[in-house]
Order: C-alpha cells, then sequence, then structure tokens
C-alpha cells in the first residue's frame, strides 16, 4: 500500500460506498483496507497520515469470522508503531464484548440492564437467584441483531442452547441481559456522535426486530429485505422504523458524549430505552452506520459529508 492521508479499515464496502464517495467529493486520498481477505506485516505498516476502523462485530453473519481477529491485530499493530487510528483497538475491543459495555456503563454509574455473561449453561443456572423473566439472550459479539432470542424462561433457554450448538459461535460467550418493559410505540433512542459532538439523534421502533442497524443496505427504506438480513429469532410487526428525534433531551446528550469519551471512540452510535421515567443505556457502536435519509431530510445534511469533513481536517490538523 502506498503512502496516502487516509486508510480506511472496513469488510462491508456497501456499507462504506457512501463515505467513500463523500471522500472523493472533498478530494481526500484515501485507501480502503478490506478485511475480507488481507494480510499485513508488523514490521512494515502502511504510511498514512491518519487510519480509520469501521470494521463490525457482525462480519461472521456475511461468513467473513476471520476479519475481526485480523482487525484488532491490525489496530494495535498500527498504535504499536505510533499511527493516529480513529476508533481503534480500544474501542474496537468494547464493541466487541457487551459484558464490557455493561462494565463501562456500570462504572460510569450510567443505569443499563442488569447482565449474565456466560460460557455453560449449568453455570448460569446459579447466578440467576432474584432473576426475573423474560430476559434476551445476547452474543457477547454481537451485531445485526444476530444470535438474539426472546426468552421466558431457563428451561428454554436451556432446550434452545441444546438444539442449537451454533449460537455459541464465534466466540463461545452468551449473555443474558434483563428485559426493561418501555413503550414500544416510542421505541428505543439512538444518538449518533462525531468527534465527542452529536451529530443527530433518533427513535427506532422494532416491531419485534432485533435488527436496528440504521444503515439503508440493512434496513431499506422502502421496507425490502436488506442485504444483512439475519433470521429473526421471533415474529415481527413490520419493518423497522427510524424517525428524527431532535428534541433528544440535553441530559441524555450529555450522558451519551460521556459515555463516548470513556469509552475511546471517534465516531459512534448510542442507545438507551426508557423504563419506569429512567434511562437505560445498553449498547455502544463504534462502527457506525448512518441514516442518510434522517438527517438530510430532517437535520438539513449529509452525515457521510460531515463524517468526511471531520476526517479531512483531522489530517491537515
Amino acid at each position: 500500500m502506498s503512502s496516502t492521508d487516509l486508510v480506511v479499515i472496513h469488510e462491508h464496502p456497501e456499507w462504506q460506498k457512501p463515505l467513500f464517495a463523500a471522500l472523493d467529493r472533498r478530494d481526500v486520498r484515501w485507501e480502503p483496507f478490506d478485511l475480507k481477505s488481507a494480510a499485513f506485516s508488523p514490521e512494515a505498516v502502511p504510511e498514512a497520515k491518519l487510519y480509520f476502523n469501521q470494521a463490525s462485530p457482525s462480519a461472521y453473519v456475511r461468513g467473513h469470522t476471520r476479519s475481526v481477529p485480523l482487525c484488532l491485530s491490525y489496530l494495535r499493530c498500527l498504535e504499536a508503531a505510533g499511527k493516529r487510528v480513529l476508533n481503534g483497538s480500544r474501542a474496537f475491543s468494547l464493541e466487541l464484548s457487551k459484558s464490557m459495555q455493561a462494565a463501562l456503563l456500570t462504572q460510569l454509574g450510567v443505569p443499563t440492564p442488569r447482565c449474565i455473561a456466560f460460557n455453560d449453561v449449568e453455570a448460569l443456572r446459579v447466578r440467576l437467584n432474584g432473576w426475573s423473566w423474560p430476559a434476551l439472550l445476547k452474543p457477547e459479539q454481537g451485531g445485526s441483531g444476530a444470535r438474539m432470542y426472546w426468552i421466558e424462561s431457563f428451561e428454554q433457554l436451556h432446550v434452545l442452547l441444546e438444539s442449537r450448538p451454533d449460537l455459541w459461535l464465534p466466540d463461545n460467550l452468551l449473555l443474558l441481559q434483563q428485559y426493561l418493559p418501555h413503550d414500544l410505540s416510542r421505541g428505543i433512542v439512538r444518538m449518533e456522535f462525531l468527534g465527542g459532538e452529536l451529530l443527530y439523534a433518533m427513535r427506532v421502533v422494532s416491531h419485534g426486530a432485533f435488527n436496528l442497524c440504521p444503515s439503508e443496505t440493512c434496513n431499506p427504506v422502502q421496507a425490502e429485505p436488506g442485504e444483512c438480513a439475519v433470521p429473526e429469532a421471533r415474529p415481527t410487526r413490520g419493518p423497522v422504523e427510524f424517525h428524527a428525534y431532535p428534541e433528544v433531551p440535553a441530559e441524555a446528550v450529555k450522558t451519551g458524549a460521556r459515555i463516548f469519551q470513556a469509552a475511546g471512540l471517534d465516531v459512534g452510535g448510542i442507545e438507551y430505552l426508557e423504563h419506569d421515567g429512567q434511562r437505560f443505556f445498553y449498547d455502544i457502536n463504534a462502527n457506525s452506520n448512518l441514516r442518510g435519509p434522517i438527517a438530510r431530510e430532517h437535520f438539513g445534511f449529509d452525515p457521510f459529508d460531515r463524517v468526511a469533513a471531520w476526517l479531512a481536517a483531522q489530517i491537515s490538523g
């Protein structure tokens, strides 16, 4: 790879097309590093002013399981060589671990659903004192709603994992998360941050779906099947809805920014739900797929152009 201004590290070119186009419009000298089939030498990392990690934990859903460990190794080698990496190994490690996210939120004093990480069902059983059902089964390494299930009892969970041993893959670690009832018609809130500042916020109404990825590739505007569709673990009642949320409370934004800084994120999305008059934060996304139509139609800007402009400023600064 020749010397360039920016290297975009990714695994899903369809997600990146709007960003690539925005970078071209700004005449940024950039090159892709596609993790699907890649190799690098730790002794000779590529020369660039800036590296931007856009890898996703959900790569295994698309048959690209090997992308994740290579990405983490690559990021660490770049950092060891003194390169400037945005959404680097610290941020990516956090995105790969829902239990680490829960630990960080707890440390910050931010309300978050109770969860238990486990690699054995019987070991989980002894931790369930005082546990209330239903609950959500989630993968430690999540993404695109894959391997998520609505669970009514321990017995159901036991039967599910006996019949579906593939649910342990790729990392052999699962999470049982407390379900917090909330107004389903209002959904959850996703805030997108860029360089520590709120870019925009949305309400996301799932209609029972687990894949809430805002990318039009995953959840098309016309409610057609997405390219990254995964089998739903429960019936859905319609396509996922994304609604602009300009009136997101200032206190929620302040909390999100605090999480963002503590997580070591440069660009990312943070999600919360409202339960019993309180906000519970539960998901931190380092690879933030932006919802172009929401930002353009309701906030008056192209979010990918904002990211490209910010990257250009980081290069020149």
